[in-house]
């Protein structure tokens, strides 16, 4: 090869032609993704750290509000808003475990007991996504209904003396959590099932052939050969149902004892027009999903999410 094939850097190390050529290529082709990364995340997250921070000047009008540093509006929604945070994440982290127990064994059984028979395989992963084909209003409508005092379902709990005469199902703490867990379902179940579905059989049969039982060789050889599967589900459960406001709102299955973050928000930004406090929870929302996030993947030892 001549040396006219190569170029010198500003280091003074060689370089190929042709790999500045992929490099520039390269960035050529992320450039739609970081404007539009740019555009609709850098930009509004910038304008929300602003807003945080602005206050209401002498006789202001409702929702008039001027840039300032006030660092109050974050101990003000602490202050007023704590109980609110504590009850969202208890909230998402409740519906994470339920949808991991109803999801895990689903996955496990699209992916290994129907994995010899195709056709039923990729049916049972349609009728997983169904769900998504409906608004998530609509399905949270429907349980409401379904859930209601004079339900099919509370009702005949209500005949079979399984529940009291009086007692009601929306409005508490249960149904928030039912229609979190119901939601986002699949959020869980289609990460657990692509690593469930990767796993090698054989490695079960030689742990039979060990005489290891169905509860160790789960243990010992399924759980952490699908952690990352476990781990994806429970991420891209728990970040949106902690914030979700749908579930919790007095008009579908909660109620003002229910309110989550996403209600405070909603609250704070559409009716109170109090944007610097919609601002401060959203970014504190933000900062300790984030926290709980990087200790709970770092603790699993799947660094690689990140």
């Amino acid at each position: 090869m001549s040396l006219t094939a190569f170029s010198h850097g500003p280091s003074g190390v060689t370089v190929e032609p042709g790999a500045q050529k992929k490099s520039r290529m390269a960035w050529f082709l992320l450039l739609p993704g970081l404007v539009y990364l740019g555009l609709f995340f850098i930009t509004p997250l910038i304008s929300l750290v602003i807003t945080a921070f602005k206050e209401a000047p002498p006789g202001a009008f409702i929702g008039e509000y001027v840039t300032a540093f006030r660092w109050e509006n974050y101990t003000e929604v602490l202050s007023l808003y704590g109980e609110h945070s504590v009850r969202s994440f208890l909230y998402a982290a409740a519906a994470t475990l339920i949808a991991l127990a109803i999801g895990y064994p689903l996955a496990y059984f699209i992916g290994v007991r129907l994995r010899p028979y195709p056709l039923w395989q990729s049916l049972a992963l349609v009728l997983v996504i169904a769900p998504f084909f409906i608004s998530f209003l609509l399905r949270t409508v429907a349980w409401k209904q379904l859930l209601a005092d004079e339900g099919f379902i509370v009702g005949t709990m209500k005949a079979w003396s399984i529940l009291p005469p009086d007692a009601h199902v929306t409005g508490t703490a249960v149904s928030v959590i039912f229609g979190l867990a119901y939601n986002f379902i699949p959020f869980m179940t289609l990460p657990l099932y692509s690593s469930i579905e990767r796993l090698d059989l054989r490695l079960l049969e030689a742990s039979n052939d060990l005489y290891a039982g169905s509860f160790t060789s789960f243990r010992k050889i399924t759980v952490p050969l699908t952690m990352p599967g476990i781990i994806s589900g429970t991420l891209l459960t728990f970040i949106p149902a902690a914030g979700d406001y749908v579930n919790a709102s007095a008009n579908f299955l909660g109620s003002t004892s229910t309110t989550m973050i996403g209600n405070v928000i909603e609250a704070n930004f559409l009716v109170l027009q109090n944007y610097p406090h919609a601002a401060s929870m959203s970014l504190i929302l933000m900062s300790a999903i984030l926290i709980l996030v990087s200790a709970y993947v770092f603790k699993s030892g799947t660094d690689d999410l990140l």
